[in-house]
């Protein structure tokens, strides 16, 4: 089985708010990806919390879903992965869907695919790309865990990504949304004013 994790514990310095309280459809961008995989088949949801956790948790329905807060979120994304990671630790687990919250578009439709594909040819990663681009969410095999665990203060997820790229399943979408990074206000402006 594989477990989604959802990372949301940054600061939202360059937003200038939190962006998993961003207004977005009917909810907010947290609870929008939350219920996008409540539609697919995962073994369990995990949220990791860090920057005003308990105002993100109070805001936002997170019935379906694990909350972990990461109080060491300033060390970086790293370590909030990590949080997750012991979070949905299993016999049974497979690998992780990482999903970003500033990747309010996920589909249930490209998750599918993505875990489809992860099940039929079982390679280390699994990342969606759109006419080449590399897009959000990826699949990390379980066998990576111990190399993601082994970074360093202040090194990223990627490094682990680009150490095996000749292992890594790229698999092409229709879907443009897995590109969408909302990071700035003129990120969010943009996606509200395409009516996405």
């Amino acid at each position: 089985m594989i477990a989604a994790v959802v990372l949301a514990a940054g600061e939202s310095s360059r937003m200038g708010r939190d962006k998993a309280l961003l207004p977005f459809r009917s909810s907010t961008f947290l609870e929008e990806i939350v219920s996008t995989l409540e539609k697919v088949p995962v073994q369990k949801i995990v949220v990791v919390l860090g920057h005003n956790a308990e105002e993100i948790r109070s805001s936002v329905n997170l019935e379906s879903a694990e909350v972990v807060v990461n109080f060491r979120y300033r060390e970086g994304q790293t370590r909030s992965l990590l949080a997750g990671l012991e979070a949905v630790e299993s016999d049974e687990l497979e690998g992780i869907l990482l999903c970003l919250v500033d990747h309010p578009l996920i589909s249930a439709d490209v998750v599918r695919k993505l875990q489809e594909e992860f099940r039929i040819r079982q390679p280390l990663l699994v990342i969606p790309a759109h006419r080449g681009e590399r897009g959000h969410p990826v699949i990390f095999s379980r066998a990576l865990f111990d190399e993601f665990r082994s970074l360093g203060p202040g090194e990223g997820a990627n490094l682990v990504t680009r150490r095996h790229r000749e292992e890594t399943l790229f698999v092409e979408v229709d879907e443009r949304s897995i590109l969408k990074n909302v990071d700035t206000p003129s990120d969010y402006e943009k996606l509200t004013s395409e009516g996405e």
